[in-house]
């Protein structure tokens, strides 16, 4: 079956970086453009950063764009999240997912003023 299993996330502080990773397993990962999406406490789903099946094109929501880079290995099925310069408004539950109704557990990602 499709497995997606986020893992990186943490406790940051401003303006600081992590590097979120999910493995994909259970499908043709190479196949599927591949999308983060966030859950900040209280607040419904935000779709973050999307990539095409090849890695050659990627979009971001605005208030992410020049900070985070999406990015993927199709030889190891992995899909990655570059963050930098986090913001406190960046804290939420990260998710990767194949499409609105397939994502992974989710990482925790808080970032302290």
């Amino acid at each position: 079956q499709v497995q997606l299993v986020e893992s990186g996330g943490g406790l940051v502080q401003a303006g600081g970086s992590l590097r979120l990773s999910c493995a994909a397993s259970g499908f043709t990962f190479s196949m599927f453009a591949m999308r983060w999406v966030r859950q900040a406490p209280g607040k419904g789903s935000e779709w973050v950063a999307t990539i095409n099946t090849g890695g050659g094109t990627t979009s971001y929501t605005n208030s992410v764009k020049g900070r985070f880079t999406i990015s993927r290995d199709n030889a190891k099925n992995m899909l990655y999240l570059q963050m930098n310069s986090l913001k406190p408004d960046d804290t939420a539950v990260y998710y990767c997912a194949r499409s609105s109704t397939t994502r992974g557990q989710g990482t925790q990602v808080t970032v302290s003023s």
